[in-house]
């Protein structure tokens, strides 16, 4: 009694059914440019190991991407810088008569 395991994964069996119904010179085509896109991937991956370690050879800072987020990108609706100079405000700041007395330590108001 033997299993039947499926070696490929669900992607490369989509793949393959995809191409199945194409003629002979396109499914050529296609794994044609799929191979060179995986080709050109690890060049420019190589590429870019290879100038970071003569950067580092030779003294030169290495430029690090910047970690980003999404604040970056808000433009006009991010938030502002607030100065040093003014102290941290609170809601009791706000609230007029309502908020409650500062005593001192000598006991007056």
């Amino acid at each position: 009694m033997s299993f039947a395991v499926p070696l490929a994964s669900g992607k490369s069996e989509i793949f393959e059914a995809l191409l199945k119904f194409m003629p002979d010179w396109v499914q050529i085509t296609v794994l044609a440019l799929a191979i060179l896109a995986l080709v050109v991937s690890w060049g420019f991956k190589l590429k870019r190991r290879i100038d970071h370690r003569r950067a580092l050879r030779s003294g030169v800072p290495v430029p690090v991407p910047a970690q980003r987020s999404g604040a970056d990108f808000l433009g006009q609706y991010a938030s502002q810088p607030q100065a040093q100079a003014q102290p941290q405000r609170s809601g009791a700041d706000y609230l007029g008569a309502y908020a409650p007395q500062q005593t001192r330590q000598d006991g007056t108001v």
